[in-house]
């Protein structure tokens, strides 16, 4: 399998700080293993370790955190038959932006050879009063694989006042089914022209998450059980959650989840991939 190099355009990023890590991993007789890695500051792999089959891969980031001005880049490739558990060791920071600056940005891509599965569950998103941030992820599946990822974004700091203070939040993602486009989001959140508080939008809730499944493996029932999964969650006093399950054109499903904690929402989704880790892959569900 080929790794398209040209996956993230950078030539709008001269001038910018760029940190890059691109890694491989391939399947072998004891398992998956990580074939190669590259990275550079404050980019890194943390730790690789064996999880039966699979590898876990913990991703660092040295720094305080995104500043004005950070663009990240990571791109992974998996093997055929190679299976891959993502996460990340912290909150993704977000610091201010200044209006000369342009903000920050993260771009990832997956190209998942056959029967290969990646399992990305990162820690939530923080945007700090004044962030601006667009993050843009491609997932490219062949027959068989398996992308699972989540993600959960908080308002601000609010335990400091920040609620919804941050300039803007642009998020993209791109799922292909070979060369074929099956899934295109687009999100954009800038709050000071939103009524993001008003009925019919977040009221009074304010952390939001989204978990997808897509593979030619999902059927209508696996929505199903999404729907039971979440349902039979137990009822957190003073904490309301709103969520919504649905299969996507092609090969895939969504779950939008909202809340008023990032941990509800943590909950509620990765109760959500334990379930459609055993059901779809009859794999036992893991913590992390």
């Amino acid at each position: 399998m080929h790794i398209r190099q040209s996956i993230i355009d950078t030539s709008s990023l001269e001038g910018q700080r760029i940190s890059q890590l691109r890694a491989a991993v391939e399947k072998r007789e004891r398992g998956t293993i990580l074939a190669s890695k590259y990275h550079t500051a404050p980019l890194k792999i943390a730790k690789a370790f064996p999880m039966g089959d699979a590898l876990g891969v913990i991703v660092m980031d040295v720094s305080p955190g995104l500043l004005s001005g950070d663009r990240y880049e990571l791109q992974w490739k998996i093997g055929h038959e190679a299976h891959l558990f993502l996460t990340n060791q912290s909150f993704t920071k977000v610091h201010p932006a200044p209006d000369s600056m342009g903000g920050s940005a993260i771009r990832q891509s997956f190209e998942l050879g056959r029967n290969a599965i990646v399992e990305s569950m990162p820690q939530p998103v923080m945007l700090y009063r004044d962030a601006v941030l667009e993050s843009e992820t491609v997932v490219r599946l062949e027959a068989g694989a398996v992308w699972m990822g989540a993600e959960v974004l908080c308002p601000g700091r609010t335990l400091r006042g920040e609620r919804f203070a941050y300039r803007s939040y642009k998020n993209r993602l791109n799922v292909y089914d070979g060369e074929e486009l099956i899934y295109a989001q687009r999100q954009v959140i800038v709050p000071e022209q939103q009524l993001l508080s008003a009925p019919g939008c977040l009221a009074e809730l304010t952390h939001t998450g989204v978990f997808y499944a897509f593979s030619d493996r999902i059927k209508a029932c696996h929505a199903e059980c999404v729907r039971s999964t979440l349902e039979a969650i137990p009822n957190r006093s003073g904490h309301p959650i709103q969520w919504g399950v649905s299969l996507t054109y092609k090969h895939g499903l969504a779950v939008m989840a909202a809340g008023t904690a990032a941990w509800l929402i943590q909950e509620a989704l990765a109760a959500v991939w334990r379930m459609l880790r055993e059901e779809m892959l009859g794999l036992s569900p893991i913590s992390f």
